[in-house]
């Protein structure tokens, strides 16, 4: 609970209250988003009251899917307006009664999904559509990277997102191919193929940090993750190195 009274706080004091990483507030501050009012004589940042009432706008636009220019036209047009507080804690709340529900159309289609077994394995689209849905997301991804990711499907629309499972799943086995013919990674049809496999990543990934949180999600959890898909998890893994070779002999030939 944060204090009242005139009470300051230091960078690291207000990240580990507000849960905002020190390096984000830096790149809040660099974009001329959000700034300390106060310095100490040695110069280092003390943030206000007014201050935290700032920052707390700033992640509940953000948690609404509002890009951070789109959040800064909103503070610039409104930066004190009780109505406009007033308007976006509804916004917000509405949106929780919205992850309320998504939470429980997700229970719901576990257990649908559990009932309707039976000995058969479930879709791929099935499994992939709980897998989009799990906590472990969590430990991996920021909030701010994972309403990022939440964002970008949203614009991408439902048509596109169930295209790109597809193509995905197509991708998959097309690498698979490769790794059992023990094809060259300079092969011109590899190098393709691996454009290909980034350029259906780049999609829902808006930049290099949700990127590097998903690589670090799939070496730590490569076997509970393929355990929900079709594939064996060794093979995977196998086709992942796969990849990462392509793109090393890839980048090395466009430095030369």
């Amino acid at each position: 609970m944060l204090e009242t009274g005139g009470h300051s706080w230091s960078i690291g004091e207000l990240g580990a209250l507000c849960g905002v990483t020190v390096r984000t507030l830096h790149h809040y501050d660099q974009i001329g988003l959000f700034r300390a009012t106060g310095r100490t004589e040695s110069g280092h940042r003390r943030y206000s009251e007014e201050d935290v009432r700032r920052l707390y706008r700033i992640r509940a636009l953000r948690a609404l899917g509002l890009s951070l220019d789109q959040v800064r036209e909103v503070l610039a047009a409104s930066p004190d307006d009780v109505f406009a507080v007033r308007r976006l804690l509804t916004s917000q709340l509405s949106a929780l009664r919205d992850q309320a529900q998504q939470a429980q159309r997700l229970q719901r289609q576990i257990q649908a999904l559990l009932d309707n077994m039976g000995g058969a394995m479930p879709s791929v689209d099935q499994l992939i559509s709980i897998l989009e849905g799990m906590t472990m997301y969590e430990k991996y991804f920021t909030e701010e990277q994972r309403t990022e990711l939440a964002h970008r499907r949203a614009e991408l629309g439902p048509a596109a997102v169930d295209d790109a499972r597809t193509t995905f799943a197509g991708l998959v086995e097309e690498g698979l191919g490769y790794v059992s013919a023990n094809t060259p990674v300079d092969d011109p049809a590899v190098r393709d193929f691996a454009r290909r496999w980034d350029a259906l990543g780049s999609q829902f990934h808006s930049n290099d940090a949700t990127k590097v949180a998903a690589r670090s999600l799939w070496q730590e959890k490569s076997q509970e993750l393929s355990a929900r898909l079709p594939w064996a998890a060794e093979r995977l893994q196998e086709l992942v190195s796969y990849l990462q070779r392509v793109r090393k002999g890839y980048e090395r030939g466009l430095d030369q």
